[in-house]
C-alpha cells in the first residue's frame, strides 16, 4: 500500500464550506497543473482581492506566492506560533517576504464569515501567545482571551497538512492505523494484516519523495522474503 497522504486537513470551524475556501492541494493543483490562471480555461481560479493562507509550512508559502502572482492585492500567512517556529524552510520564508506576503503570526482563525450569497467576506481570528513546549518541543500556542478580531479577506486557503485517505483502512479488515490515520507497520513495512505491506506517506504522514522511495525498496525486499518463505 503506497496510497500517500493526499487528504487535506481542515480545522472543523464554522464557515469552512463557504465559497472562496480552498485546500492548498486544490488551489495549487488548479493553479499549476490545470493552468487556471489563464484566460478562457475550463477551470478558472477564484477571483479574490485578499487571501489568508492558514499554516506555516513550505506548501503554505507556495500557495501564498501563487495567490500573489495571480493578482490578489493582499496575501496573509496566518500562523498560530511565532516566526521562530515557522516550519517552512528559511529560503521559502525569505522569498515570500520579498514578494510582499504579510505574516500574521501568533494568530489563529476561529470562524469564516460569509455574505448573503455564501461567499467569504472575512475571517474571525484570535491572538495567541506561547506557553511551555509541547511534545514536539515547540512552545504551545495559547489563546489570548478576548482578543478576537476580524481579518478582511475574501479567500481562505487551508495549508495545515494532509492525511492518508481512510478508504483503504476502512474497507480492509486487519489494517491498524494510528491516531493520525497512518497505517501501522514494522521497520520493514509489514502491516498488521498478514501479507500486506505499506510505505511512504500512507505510513509516515506527508514527507518526502526520497523517503517514500526508500520505504518502497524496503517493503519490496521484505515482500520477496515473505514469498520465498512460503
Amino acid at each position: 500500500v503506497g496510497s500517500g497522504a493526499g487528504l487535506p486537513n481542515f480545522m472543523g470551524m464554522p464557515g469552512e464550506n463557504l465559497n472562496g475556501v480552498f485546500s492548498a492541494n486544490e488551489f495549487l493543483t488548479r493553479f499549476n497543473l490545470m493552468k487556471a490562471y489563464k484566460e478562457g480555461v475550463d477551470t478558472p481560479i477564484f477571483k479574490a482581492k485578499r487571501a489568508a493562507i492558514i499554516g506555516g509550512g513550505n506548501v503554505a508559502m507556495d500557495a501564498a506566492r501563487c495567490a500573489k502572482r495571480v493578482g490578489m492585492e493582499e496575501v496573509y500567512i496566518v500562523y498560530r506560533r511565532s516566526m521562530n517556529e515557522l516550519p517552512a524552510r528559511a529560503e521559502e520564508v525569505e522569498h515570500a517576504e520579498e514578494e510582499g506576503i504579510i505574516f500574521k503570526t501568533l494568530t489563529n482563525p476561529v470562524r469564516v464569515l460569509g455574505d448573503e450569497n455564501g461567499y467569504v467576506c472575512g475571517m474571525e481570528c484570535v491572538e495567541m501567545e506561547l506557553g511551555e513546549p509541547d511534545e514536539s518541543g515547540r512552545r504551545r500556542p495559547i489563546v489570548k482571551e478576548g482578543s478576537n478580531f476580524v481579518l478582511d479577506v475574501d479567500c481562505m486557503i487551508m495549508s495545515i497538512g494532509t492525511s492518508p485517505n481512510p478508504l483503504i483502512r476502512h474497507t480492509t479488515e486487519g489494517l491498524e492505523a494510528n491516531k493520525w490515520g497512518c497505517l501501522v507497520t514494522d521497520e520493514h513495512g509489514k502491516t498488521t494484516r498478514e501479507g500486506v505491506y505499506a510505505g511512504g506517506d500512507a505510513v509516515t504522514g506527508a514527507a518526502t519523495v526520497i523517503l517514500a522511495m526508500g520505504a518502497g525498496k524496503e517493503a519490496a525486499a521484505a515482500m520477496d522474503e515473505y514469498i520465498q518463505s512460503k
